[in-house]
Formats: C-alpha cells, structure tokens, sequence
C-alpha cells in the first residue's frame, strides 16, 4: 500500500460514520481513529484580481525630490513603465540622498507627492498597477 493509496482510503471513509477502523493487507497494517476535531473548513481559494495595485511607500523621512535636478525631468511620470530596481525619486535628509527604487514592476499610475515635498516614513509615494507589463 502506497501513500495514493492511503490518501484515497481515508477520502472514502471521510465522510462516513466510520469512528475507528483498522485494515491489514499482507504486511501492511493500518489503524485509524477519528479525533473529536471539528472538520476542516473549506478555504477559499483567492480570486485573482485583473488590476493589482501596488503602492510604493518611503523608507525614510525627509524632502523628496521627483528629478535628479530642477532642470531635469523626472524619473518618472504617471504612466510611466517600471522595472523592479528602477530609480524613480530620491529622499534627502540632513545633506544624505537616498534612492526610491521601484520595488514592483508595472505601471505608475498615480504619483501622490509632489517635488520638494516632505515625506513620513512608510509614506506612499506613488501607486503601480502590476499587471501592465
């Protein structure tokens, strides 16, 4: 007797009024005895949703910056696509710059912070639909 075998024994006897059984064939030997545990609840499988949205939450308090310049554009615009490693704003406090790296892959769809703003800790920063590719 193999374990499918097994598992498709107890599936037949689930759902009986067997309390306790024991089954030997040749020089297997089975014993099973149900417990007084309530019976497992069915989980619910996740439904899979079609637009994920992923927010991108600062590491730091501080001032953020959109662009690396005041003369240069930002790294990134609404709409723009994102790679998981992607520079997308920096953080400044005290004189020391810090990065704001994509931490997700997909597509900015809102950026909740404007350049020059200051920013709390765990802060979004901007939100990213994952499933545009």
């Amino acid at each position: 007797m193999n374990t499918d075998d097994i598992k498709t024994f107890l599936e037949s006897i689930r759902d009986t009024d067997i309390e306790e059984i024991e089954f030997e064939a040749g020089d297997t030997s089975l014993y099973i005895k149900k417990s007084e545990i309530a019976p497992k609840k069915e989980v619910p499988k996740k439904v899979v949703e079609k637009n994920i949205t992923v927010s991108i939450k600062s590491k730091m308090v501080g001032t953020f910056y959109s662009a690396p310049a005041n003369d240069r554009p930002p790294f990134v615009i609404e709409g723009s696509h994102v790679e998981v490693g992607q520079k997308i704003g920096t953080i400044e406090a005290m004189k020391i710059i810090k990065d704001v790296i994509s931490t997700t892959k997909g597509k900015i769809l809102k950026v909740l912070v404007a350049n020059g703003q200051t920013v709390e800790y765990g802060q979004k920063l901007f939100l990213v639909d994952t499933d545009s590719k």
